[in-house]
């Protein structure tokens, strides 16, 4: 089978140059979006996302609290299209991210959200669309037309035009000198071997884990378990799992954890082996592990960034088992790629 036998696996190969389009044609954006925001001086960050995009905006709110110091918090869009309650939303800057930016209730919240005082930002692959229209500031992917309806190389641009986004906003050259660096990172990372993780998915359940920024990976991830093989995948927090949910663990049990090269990776670490030491088939992407699995990963030029580079990893492996289960990736059952919620 070749290695552009799905629409998904081409665009996850696709992802290092649609991350370099972004870098190259999307700096003036940025700035004005960066320009905006400092300007508002705002107390906290509000996200409005769903599906994927929900998971960008999860890792973009551990980013900006750790970044600029604020509290961000994430809105349902059906507080304002189906309970009609309008936020007060000033003194507030409001991440709207969407890959096609059509979705009605995305589209209503942000428009409250801008009526009620706040500043605006959209993350679009569609620049034209109702989203674009009523914000402040856009921030185009580049990514090109995605036609696989699992998102990931529009998963990818979004981190990384909103993490771009805040290193500008805090003046962190580090930073963006890291994010700059990101197209050749990620190519190795699209090629990373992650089959023995592959492998030992056989059953109708797993978990992923993560901690920190590397938690809203875990999330994607259990949404591209389910949306393309057909298995039932739960993330929780590396902090959690140990809890309640290590109960319905068993001999073989599989689970994925994400790690990063940050404060939390220890930790991490730490409950993939616990988990191991219970019996699970554990496979984790940090080498810090002693019982469970690690997995080979590519590391970036920061912490930050490094999330980034392990879902691209992520999402090679998964598009294969769902080649080896027998579904199509690019066409899972009962959806299609744009979904408009009212």
């Amino acid at each position: 089978m070749s290695e552009h036998s799905s629409k998904m696996r081409q665009e996850v190969l696709e992802i290092p140059d649609a991350v370099d389009r972004l870098l190259s044609q999307g700096a003036a954006n940025i700035q004005d979006a960066a320009r905006r925001v400092k300007e508002a001086d705002p107390r906290f960050l509000i996200t409005v996302a769903r599906g994927s995009s929900d998971h960008a905006c999860a890792y973009l709110k551990y980013a900006a609290e750790l970044l600029l110091n604020l509290p961000v918090a994430s809105v349902g869009p059906s507080v304002s299209s189906i309970y009609g309650s309008d936020l007060r939303a000033a003194g507030a800057v409001c991440l709207s991210v969407s890959q096609s930016g059509q979705s009605p209730d995305i589209v209503g919240m942000t428009r409250t959200l801008k009526s009620s005082g706040g500043v605006t930002v959209a993350i679009t692959n569609n620049t034209a669309s109702r989203l674009a229209e009523v914000t402040d500031a856009v921030l185009p992917l580049h990514a090109g037309p995605e036609l696989s309806v699992a998102a990931t190389k529009t998963l990818v641009t979004s981190l990384v035009a909103g993490l771009w986004l805040l290193a500008e906003i805090k003046g962190d050259g580090d930073l963006t000198a890291a994010i700059r660096s990101l197209p050749g990172h990620l190519g190795q990372a699209a090629q990373c071997d992650w089959s023995a993780a592959a492998d030992a998915i056989t059953g109708r359940s797993l978990f992923t884990l993560g901690r920190g920024p590397s938690f809203a990976m875990s999330n994607e991830a259990a949404l591209k378990i389910k949306e393309t093989c057909q298995i039932h995948a739960e993330s929780y927090s590396a902090a959690e799992v140990l809890h309640g949910p290590v109960s319905i663990v068993e001999q073989g049990f599989p689970a994925i954890v994400f790690a990063a090269a940050d404060a939390a990776e220890q930790t991490t670490a730490e409950a993939a082996d616990a988990l191991a030491g219970k019996g699970a088939a554990v496979f984790a992407a940090t080498d810090k592990v002693t019982k469970a699995h690690s997995l080979p990963v590519t590391r970036t030029d920061h912490w930050l960034t490094d999330p980034i580079a392990t879902i691209t990893s992520f999402y090679s492996m998964v598009e294969a088992v769902a080649q080896a289960r027998g579904i199509d990736p690019d066409t899972p059952r009962h959806l299609r790629k744009v979904t408009e919620t009212v």
